[in-house]
């Protein structure tokens, strides 16, 4: 099984404190679905982000859409890993995933 990297754009925790605990428990339920194939469960971003380019200078802010978390998961192709990312909560507090394929070094 390969490593895959699900990159997370948007979505929302929720204002009040039951649509956080909501989130919390269907972010659970998820991770739990998916069991073994879960590498990494990740983690929401902080906002806080710098750009280092090429010359090695940096600045801050994201290149392009700013993600708001990670996690990762194993599977047999991209499409199994995209398949695994469609079951997350994120996508339904409108949220978006990357699916990255990562090369075994």
């Amino acid at each position: 099984m390969a490593k895959y990297v699900l990159v997370y754009y948007g979505g929302s925790a929720g204002n009040k404190e039951k649509e956080r605990a909501d989130q919390l428990q269907q972010w659970g339920a998820w991770f739990g679905k998916l069991g073994k194939n879960i590498a990494d469960q990740g983690a929401p971003f902080s906002g806080k982000v710098k750009t280092v380019g090429s010359n090695g200078g940096a600045k801050e802010g994201a290149i392009g859409q700013q993600a708001s978390g990670y996690s990762i998961v194993e599977a047999n192709s991209l499409d199994e890993a995209t398949k695994h990312a469609q079951g997350s909560p994120i996508l339904s507090s409108g949220g978006q995933i990357a699916v990255y394929a990562t090369h075994t070094m």
